[in-house]
């Protein structure tokens, strides 16, 4: 996979209007427990509820017109399954998505409400994947994977750029990781924009494959087990 830094600059062009450049605000809390000036990135002020839209958009802008006559699917944990279907709503087409059953409800609802049909199945967000790939080859639709796509990978640095932009004097980015994709755009623009940011992934310690997978090599499954941040509770990475 080799996503450019033009990739995430004609991304940014395609999802001019089309998404929230979002604000970057000021944590008082947080910068006085650590001792420095700390700022959050405000996605959960994105249209469908986080970043996802940024890659989702940018992924089935580009697909043909026959792929978006037949239809597009995805399995998320909940964000992605909002990212898509919105994209999919914006463009006219139909989505399936297949959430795991832990799913919650909010993000169940959510999904529905914007037209997509959600399928429910799995424990966790990889048997979820699976099921979607089965489903993927037997009704002939168009996967919009979460996070393993170049063009998802540069939708999502478009957040990066707009650090860049909105924040020059950042030092530090600290990026959640599930599966990689959204620390994969970011890193790359940051890093080609301001090469002297040093830039931090974050996994919850329930379901942490990235580190083991960093040091064998390759991606390494690790076992699942119960995270509040269900958002990244991806038990294995790709690369």
């Amino acid at each position: 996979m080799a996503v450019k830094l033009s990739d995430v600059q004609d991304a940014r062009k395609l999802l001019q209007g089309v998404i929230n450049p979002t604000p970057i605000i000021s944590d008082e809390k947080l910068s006085s427990v650590l001792g420095v000036k700390a700022y959050l990135k405000a996605e959960c002020l994105q249209r469908s509820g986080s970043f996802k839209v940024r890659g989702a958009y940018n992924k089935i802008s580009r697909l043909s017109d026959d792929e978006k006559q037949r239809g597009v699917i995805t399995a998320s944990a909940g964000n992605h399954a909002q990212g898509v279907a919105l994209a999919a709503k914006l463009h006219g087409i139909k989505a399936t998505i297949v959430l795991p059953e832990f799913a919650p409800l909010t993000k169940i609802m959510a999904t529905k409400a914007l037209g997509a049909e959600v399928v429910l199945k799995g424990e966790t967000f990889d048997e979820a994947v699976a099921y979607s790939r089965e489903l993927e080859k037997e009704l002939a639709l168009t996967y919009v994977h979460a996070f393993d796509d170049e063009m998802v990978i540069a939708g999502q640095g478009t957040i990066g750029w707009e650090i860049v932009e909105d924040l020059p004097q950042a030092t530090v980015i600290v990026v959640p990781i599930g599966g990689g994709g959204i620390i994969s755009g970011i890193a790359l623009a940051v890093k080609n924009l301001l090469p002297n940011v040093r830039v931090y992934g974050v996994q919850a310690a329930n379901v942490a494959p990235v580190k083991k997978s960093l040091a064998a090599g390759e991606p390494i499954e690790v076992e699942f087990q119960p995270t509040i941040a269900d958002g990244i509770a991806v038990k294995r990475p790709e690369w």
